[in-house]
Order: structure tokens, then C-alpha cells, then sequence
């Protein structure tokens, strides 16, 4: 057995996000005092808060507070202790052992065993939408009550980051274990039993979320913070409003360039992109290539080259956020230059359609496809959908564009493939086994938002990533990925837009806001006020 420090440093190398600039001064830790409610503003309605069986900010930022993890992580890549005091990685990578502190319970006062843990693990297992991130996985053993043996049918180098807050949080088995379906368990939303720092005291699909300091918390003192408010608007020019008046304290996940540069200026407010590291946020065009006419590959490469990535950048973005070319983030050290790209070139783009057998009708139209967005951020999703629709006019295409009237609303016509292109915010999650395997395996076709929801196959590319995925060597892994990069940006089930330029924003009277690699979906149980 090994410590994980030192498997991380020689053997698995995380991505670390290249920096944009901090427009404010950051607030480093302060001694925290004790009390206040911090009330943060959100775009995203969530279903439930169960993250056992649900991806996305919007599940993670609550749920990180209210669910513990096994581990947490600093701001360099860094495992630290949580539920497990101690862990180690096995030297063939096939078995991750947790020792789970002594003296941590529930909300409910039960006390967390090692049979929490197994049950949580093999939840997420059967029923997160990221079956790689535990795919291995064959079973976890439980030799006492503080002891979980994580057993692996192939060594599996993103283990350790799968034991993060938002992706591996510890369920109470005495409730969850009941053999209701763990999806439409009517415990995700009521009555939720969790052992974080805070615990859900109301609930209100589409406006808000209450939690209240837990007393119990196994962290002795902490959280510092008596209560937190997730307002949730999907208007954010009302929520810059609220945070201008000092209604709401922190924003995270800030993107509107207009807005970002209004708080810069604010000398009431901090802005920093920190804590996003691990989230490794693409924003880009799927493509439903279950459907005609997305099925051709050479109309999905015409509509490609209608699009003009560094005018988004630029002229809807304002600078902040810089084109992507490929599924893997450019920090990621599995990132690998040699992709195809499609610059704008409307006259190549027409010759495609018109080879594809898509000539222009008598009134210069070709075909009609409709364009979904993300609700919530208009600036990354809505505008550049409007780009495109107006991009494909130009070549014939006409294109009507969708709102959803919510989050949930839009990922049921994800999860159905109810589209023909929709643009969509998607992440790495640190390890390309957790956030890129997902997109792409033809296994992972699941009536699920954020799995293969292109109906993408490809059988090449399935072996690539599963040899890839039970790899410790990263130069052997880079290889099979390099190779996987190459596939998809020529087949191009996406077409890569851009990074997303997220930003927390805070009132400068909260100290200690989340800047680790995993930032707002980490625990806040640091977070305090001046």
C-alpha cells in the first residue's frame, strides 16, 4: 500500500487550469467568526439534492453542504482528509482503503459507518450518471465499522479524485437502503438525512434552498456560518442587482462579461476565478447524430465551419473566455494539440451541403434544425445559440431556437434526445475518466442528462478510453487519448466552443470563499463573515 501523495505526484498528474487574471484583491483565510446567514444567488433550479444520482452545479452546490465525502481537496491537487482520516491506494491501483474518523453521525444522530460508505459507493455505481467514475469497482468491503476497502477490477487512476464532495457523497443507508429507486427516492428532496456541515431545513423547487449549521458536524467548531440561502433566479441581472444592494453575499459560477467587469469595479465586491480547476468547464454545440440530417457527419462538419470561435470570445464574450478545440481541456496533461479544427469558411461549408445531398430549395433554404441552450446563462448558452442560428442562415439552413422554460425542463429534452443541436456547459471533472468517458462511450447511452446524449458510437473509440481508463502510467495514457482526440474532432458528435470563464463574486465581507480546485462545490464550512 501507498499514501496517495505520492501515488498523485508520480503517477497521476491532474490538470491544472491555466489562470485568468483576478480583477479584485482575494480575501485569504482570516479568523473566522462564529454566526450569519449567507445568502447565494443562482440561475439553476435543481430537482433534488441527492448527488448520488445527479450531476451538475446545481445539485452540487447545496448537496456539497448537506452530504459528506469521503475526501476533500486543497488548491494544488492535494487529497485531505474528511469522513476518512486516512486512506491509501494500493500499489496495482485495484484497492483504495478509507479509515473513517470515529465519532461522526448523521443529521438524524445515527452514527456513519463503513456500511454507509459501501452502500453510497455502490449507489453512485448503479445510478450516477458518470458510470466510469466507478465503473471499476467491483465491491467494498467493510472489515469493521471505521474500515471501507474500495476492490477495483483494474487499477483505476481517478479513484481518489471520485472521493470529492460533489461526486462521491456518503448517504445514510437506514434511510436510503429502504429498495425504493434511489432516483425518485422521495428522501432527495424531503426531509434529506445528511452528515455535512448543514443540514436542509426547506426546500422550494425553482426559488430556494435553506440550510441551517449542523452542531454535530464532526469538525469540531465548525461551520462558522448559522445559515445559508440558495435564491435561485434565472434572471442574473436581478441577482447583480441583489448582491449590489447587499441581498445576496456570493455569486458563483459568474460568466456575463458585462457583469464581471461591473463587479471588478465595485469596491464593495471580490472577483476571482480561482476554485474552478477541477471543474474543467467546456462550452459547446451537441449534436443529436441519432437524427437526420445531424446523422451526416459532413453536415455536422458544414455547420462547424459557419462558426466563428474567436468572434465569440471576443465580441460575445468580451474577452473573457478563450475558444476550445477538443474534448479535453487545453490545461489537462492529457490535452494534445493535434485535433481537427473547422475555421469559418461559409463557401466550403455550402459545398458540403450541397454534397451531402442538401441542395438550397427555391427559396434559397435547405433544411430546418432547432438549437436548445442551457437556461440560465444567456451569455455563454442563449447568445451564442442566437450566433449560430444566425450563421446558418446564411448558408441556407434555417434554424429555430428553443428556450426551456427551466434547468429540469431542458435536460428532460436532453435526456430524451428530443433535439436536433443544443448548446450545453459540460465538464472534465479533473480526470477524463469521471467527465470526458461519459460523453462519448456507447455504453453510457442513457436516457440521462450529461451521458452520451448524442447518441454518439463509435467502437474504436469505446476501446480507446476503456484502455485508457485502467491505465496508471500517464505517458501510456496520453497516447490513447491523444488518438481519441483526434477520432472525435473528426467525426465531431461536438463541435468545442469555448472554455467557460467562471467567477465567483462575493461581498467583501465574507472571508475564506472556496477557492480549492473544486471552489463552490466544496464544503463552506471554512466560509465566515468579517
Amino acid at each position: 500500500m501507498v499514501i496517495f501523495r505520492t501515488i498523485l505526484r508520480k503517477v497521476i498528474p491532474f490538470a491544472l487550469v491555466a489562470a485568468l487574471p483576478i480583477y479584485s484583491s482575494l480575501v485569504f483565510a482570516q479568523a473566522p467568526k462564529r454566526g450569519g446567514t449567507l445568502v447565494v444567488g443562482s440561475t439553476q433550479a435543481l430537482r433534488h439534492l441527492n448527488g448520488a444520482v445527479q450531476s451538475g452545479l446545481a445539485t452540487a452546490v447545496p448537496g456539497t453542504q448537506i452530504f459528506a465525502s469521503p475526501l476533500r481537496f486543497d488548491d494544488k491537487w492535494n487529497a485531505q482528509p474528511y469522513l476518512a482520516e486516512k486512506w491509501a491506494l494500493a500499489a496495482d491501483g485495484k484497492s483504495l482503503t478509507l479509515n473513517l474518523r470515529k465519532g461522526a453521525v448523521f443529521h438524524d444522530g445515527k452514527p456513519i459507518t463503513s456500511e454507509d460508505v459501501a452502500f453510497s459507493i455502490m449507489a453512485i455505481k448503479a445510478n450516477h450518471p458518470f458510470t466510469t467514475m466507478m465503473g471499476p469497482v467491483e465491491k467494498v468491503e467493510t472489515p469493521d465499522p471505521h474500515t471501507a476497502i474500495i476492490r477495483m477490477s483494474v487499477p483505476h487512476p481517478a479513484i481518489i479524485l471520485a472521493m470529492s464532495p460533489a461526486l462521491c457523497p456518503i448517504l445514510p443507508k437506514h434511510i436510503y437502503g429502504d429498495g425504493t429507486d434511489l432516483k425518485i427516492h422521495p428522501r432527495n428532496s424531503v426531509d434529506v438525512v445528511g452528515s455535512g456541515p448543514f443540514r436542509l431545513t426547506e426546500f422550494k423547487a425553482g426559488q430556494r434552498v435553506v440550510l441551517e449549521r449542523f452542531d454535530k458536524y464532526f469538525l469540531a467548531g465548525k461551520p462558522y456560518l448559522d445559515k445559508i440561502i440558495i435564491n435561485i433566479n434565472p434572471d442574473s441581472s436581478n441577482l447583480m442587482l441583489g448582491l449590489e444592494r447587499g441581498e445576496i453575499q456570493m455569486i458563483p459560477y459568474a460568466t456575463n462579461s458585462t457583469e464581471l467587469k461591473r463587479f471588478a469595479s465595485n469596491p464593495t465586491l471580490n472577483l476571482t476565478n480561482k476554485g474552478f480547476e477541477g471543474i474543467g468547464a467546456l462550452n459547446w454545440l451537441a449534436f443529436n447524430t441519432a437524427k437526420k440530417p445531424m446523422s451526416d457527419v459532413n453536415v455536422r462538419k458544414a455547420i462547424a465551419m459557419t462558426i466563428d470561435k474567436n468572434f465569440i470570445s471576443k465580441a460575445l464574450h468580451g474577452g473573457f473566455s478563450q475558444p476550445a478545440d477538443g474534448p479535453i481541456v487545453a490545461s489537462s496533461p492529457f490535452a494534445v494539440p493535434d485535433v481537427i479544427r473547422y475555421p469559418l469558411d461559409l463557401k466550403k461549408s455550402a459545398e458540403l451541403l450541397d454534397a451531402a445531398g442538401y441542395k438550397a430549395g427555391a427559396n434559397g433554404e435547405r433544411f430546418k434544425l432547432t438549437i436548445d441552450y442551457l437556461p440560465g446563462q444567456d451569455e455563454q448558452q442563449k447568445n451564442v445559440a442566437e450566433y449560430v442560428r444566425a450563421q446558418l442562415k446564411k448558408v441556407g439552413v434555417t434554424v429555430e431556437v428553443r428556450a426551456s422554460a427551466d434547468f429540469p425542463a431542458w435536460a428532460k429534452r436532453m435526456a430524451t434526445r428530443d433535439f436536433d443541436m443544443s448548446m450545453d456547459a459540460v465538464f472534465n471533472w479533473g480526470d477524463p475518466i469521471i467527465g470526458v468517458h461519459r460523453t462519448y462511450l456507447s455504453t453510457n447511452i442513457r436516457p440521462i442528462v450529461w451521458t452520451n446524449t448524442q447518441s454518439y458510437t463509435n467502437p474504436k473509440v469505446d476501446d480507446l478510453l476503456n484502455t485508457a481508463g485502467g491505465l496508471l502510467d500517464p505517458t501510456k495514457r496520453k497516447a490513447y487519448y491523444a488518438t481519441f482526440q483526434k477520432i472525435v474532432t473528426d467525426e465531431l458528435p461536438i463541435h468545442f466552443i469555448n472554455g467557460t470563464p467562471y467567477h465567483t463574486v462575493s461581498n467583501k465581507k465574507v472571508l475564506n470563499v472556496p477557492t480549492t480546485i473544486w471552489g463552490p462545490v466544496s464544503p463552506f464550512d471554512e466560509v465566515s463573515f468579517k
